[in-house]
């Protein structure tokens, strides 16, 4: 095998939880070109991947892509991703393709009827047995995510409140029904006794402003002002993570840290959990059970569609509090 293509097109926590197959793949064949395409806004994730000989990056439109990927000549492609974009480049390469199963079905059925058929594995078991026809298993390894020599936190000319430990908090969420309410969020930055760095993009600056104008001694808003690097460092320094259901939270298990996962409308049965390595279980899941409407979406929605958001309202923050504080004590 000289020459292999794998492609997930997004997003952050998606791409990161590939990163198992391609250190595999990488460890059975030390010598072949290994590729790797996705979008453009996640290629610095793979581009700091040692593993990976080349990334191609696309915006929207992968056919302009097309003709030079052709031309690489791909002994085979693993399709981590399954779409309409995924049979496009299938079609247009026209060699042997290994493809994970998406389960798609099953998440419809749990979404819709609550009928649980969900696979009762995590995801990159699945992502792992695209690699099955070539005889390549799972090493026990978790999860990869490379910080590149120069991205490190806080970058100037930010500077922490005190020295460290710390924690953080990831506050964002591409989707409302995955975010915990403003107000809570604030009631646990009160009730917590420890200097905490709030991690989010542009979306949550306001409400990290907000939040660390009330606890300036003991906040920092880091929200759109880091890029995604920065913020792994930063939870790589730091002595746990609190956060959605998001990429940040897969960050966190690929650097291996002590995690306190909040779940929304989506459920940990999805098989998108926090994944560590073999012998090492450091997650600490806060959900409301018991809920008939939950799961509502295998992604999320803008609102919640039945106008409650119980299942983030009804979470109970000492329960965080809780958790957090026996952590770091």
């Amino acid at each position: 095998m000289k020459k292999i293509l794998l492609f997930r097109y997004s997003s952050i926590g998606d791409i990161v939880l590939t990163s198992p197959v391609i250190r595999c793949l990488r460890k059975a064949y030390p010598q072949a070109n290994i590729h790797y395409l996705c979008k453009t806004n996640f290629a610095p994730i793979l581009q700091a991947n040692p593993y990976i000989d080349k990334v191609y990056h696309f915006e929207k439109d992968i056919v302009p892509l097309l003709a030079i990927l052709k031309q690489e000549s791909y002994d085979l492609l693993i399709d981590l991703h399954k779409n309409l974009r995924s049979f496009q480049l299938r079609k247009a390469l026209g060699i042997p393709t290994y493809r994970f199963y998406k389960a798609n079905i099953e998440k419809w059925l749990m979404v819709q009827f609550k009928i649980n058929r969900l696979p009762k594995k995590h995801i990159v078991d699945r992502y792992m047995e695209t690699l099955q026809p070539l005889g390549i298993s799972y090493d026990g390894e978790g999860l990869d995510y490379f910080i590149p020599k120069g991205e490190r936190f806080p970058p100037p000319p930010l500077k922490l409140n005190q020295r460290p430990p710390f924690l953080t908090f990831a506050i964002g969420a591409t989707h409302t029904t995955k975010r915990l309410p403003d107000d809570m969020v604030t009631a646990i930055c009160e009730a917590l006794p420890y200097q905490i760095i709030l991690l989010g993009g542009k979306n949550e600056q306001a409400t990290g402003e907000k939040v660390a104008s009330k606890f300036p001694a003991k906040v920092l808003n880091c929200c759109g002002s880091l890029n995604l690097h920065q913020s792994a460092d930063a939870i790589r320094q730091s002595a746990l993570l609190i956060t959605h259901d998001t990429g940040m939270m897969h960050i966190g298990a690929a650097l291996r840290k002590r995690i306190i996962s909040i779940w929304g409308n989506t459920i940990p049965a999805f098989g998108m959990y926090p994944f560590y390595p073999d012998g090492i279980e450091s997650n600490t899941t806060i959900e409301v059970q018991g809920l008939s409407c939950r799961p509502c979406s295998k992604i999320g929605h803008s609102r919640c569609p039945k106008k409650h958001f119980r299942c983030m309202k009804d979470i109970n923050i000492q329960d965080i509090v809780f958790t957090v504080k026996e952590s770091m004590d």
